[in-house]
């Protein structure tokens, strides 16, 4: 053990993992996958946990291997070299990272309009606009309540959640999920990203990687008990939802359905407690992610992946933290929830699908299993093509919107190649 390493408990490392998957996963995502799977959603919630479980051994495997910070950066690395291709992928991870606080800020101020009876529809990106501010402001403070109460926010939201499953369960009607409401197998396929996304969180779990005793064990542990409990409670999530209402009263309140989901059992009081749940949940993953992805952007500039901007200090914090705020607000206020969701999805599944192949050339070190590895490489890969497809045929916005997010994250990892001359460096020797 190296002096002055803080240990993370098994038990603290689940909860990590657990607070950002729900951080605005369920609240968000539920009515957006909803509105393309229907009462079938709860397949895609399950797909999505085995394709998080696939991904979460491939990631597990390596973050027991490599412990360290720097995370999917540091396997890209490993797997790929100090390549073009791997900044560029570092770089796009980066962006995905930004699209996920966009959604997580849009939910705030959707689930924060439906406390205000009647509100103008500018209320809700002023809220999301709004709460960016603040964080921002708060990590510009420094980061000594940064992740403080995190424990006791996981807490609260499962609890909350678990009430609204207990009390949706004893007014399900069975009716509402016959598969005979399904749509087809490709509307659900085309689902599957964003329900993914709302598992997404649990790689931060590998970042912990250097701080926990024998993280060849306690790493791939943590991933799976966190990926298996949150999937067993969106499932019964997603079955209550739609077994409780019927798919136009979920489409109407797309944005906020879950807090709807609780008007039949416990009436105005129970959505006005699940959105105050969601509003706590949101701003503590906004205040986390932000953090986080300071730390992060501080790094890659230091490693010349993003420019040196990102890593001039302002007061206790670095000027990343700035520019990632503004990117983020405007990308919450441009976009709605829909597209910022799947262009995240794709772009971090994307990602993920370059960490596996990678993680094929490392298996003598890692002693993964080979066609587990194929496996999560070729579902995550596939699910982005399923998507692309599927979105192209009602309108090319998010598929041109992917192809600029790529092609911002290659050019400018290729710009900055030729200006600084600086390689990816890693912190864990093979």
């Amino acid at each position: 053990m190296s002096q002055g390493r803080q240990i993370m408990s098994f038990s603290a490392v689940v909860s990590l993992g657990i607070g950002a998957m729900i951080g605005a996963g369920i609240f968000a995502l539920l009515g957006e996958a909803g509105a393309i799977a229907g009462s079938a959603v709860w397949i895609s919630f399950l797909i999505g946990g085995v394709i998080a479980l696939l991904t979460g051994y491939s990631l597990g495997k390596l973050g027991a291997r490599y412990p360290s910070a720097g995370g999917m950066v540091e396997y890209l690395i490993h797997g790929w070299g100090s390549s073009l291709f791997s900044g560029g992928m570092a770089v796009l991870m980066y962006l995905s990272g930004l699209l996920s606080l966009a959604l997580v800020a849009k939910t705030f101020g959707s689930y924060g309009a439906t406390l205000v009876p009647g509100s103008p529809g500018w209320l809700a990106p002023l809220s999301a606009v709004g709460v960016m501010v603040l964080f921002v402001a708060v990590n510009l403070r420094g980061s000594a309540s940064v992740g403080r109460v995190e424990l006791w926010i996981v807490l609260f939201k499962f609890a909350v959640l678990l009430t609204l499953a207990i009390g949706g369960l004893t007014i399900l009607k069975p009716s509402l999920l016959a598969p005979s409401t399904y749509p087809g197998a490709s509307s659900i396929a085309a689902s599957v990203a964003i329900t993914f996304f709302a598992y997404a969180g649990f790689r931060v779990i590998t970042n912990a990687a250097e701080n926990v005793d024998h993280p060849e064990r306690t790493i791939p542990r943590a991933i799976t008990t966190a990926i298996l409990l949150v999937m067993a409670l969106y499932i019964v999530i997603a079955l209550v939802v739609f077994g409780t209402l019927t798919p136009g009263a979920v489409s109407a309140a797309q944005d906020h359905a879950l807090a709807e989901a609780a008007r039949p059992v416990f009436g105005s009081v129970g959505v006005a407690a699940v959105a105050v749940t969601a509003l706590v949940a949101t701003a503590s993953a906004i205040n986390a992610s932000l953090f986080s992805v300071t730390n992060v952007s501080y790094q890659m500039a230091k490693d010349g992946e993003l420019p040196g901007v990102f890593g001039r200090p302002v007061r206790k914090s670095r000027e990343g933290l700035l520019v990632s705020g503004f990117v983020v607000s405007i990308a919450a206020v441009a976009f709605d929830l829909r597209q910022i969701a799947v262009l995240g999805a794709i772009s971090i599944l994307l990602v993920h699908t370059a960490v596996h192949v990678g993680h094929l050339r490392l298996l003598g070190a890692t002693g993964a299993n080979k066609w587990v590895v194929v496996l999560a490489a070729a579902a995550a890969f596939a699910i982005v093509t399923v998507t692309l497809v599927d979105a192209a045929q009602t309108s090319w916005t998010v598929p041109l919107l992917f192809v600029a997010v790529v092609a911002v994250s290659f050019g400018g990892e290729w710009v900055l190649r030729l200006t600084t001359r600086r390689k990816l460096r890693t912190r864990v020797k093979h």
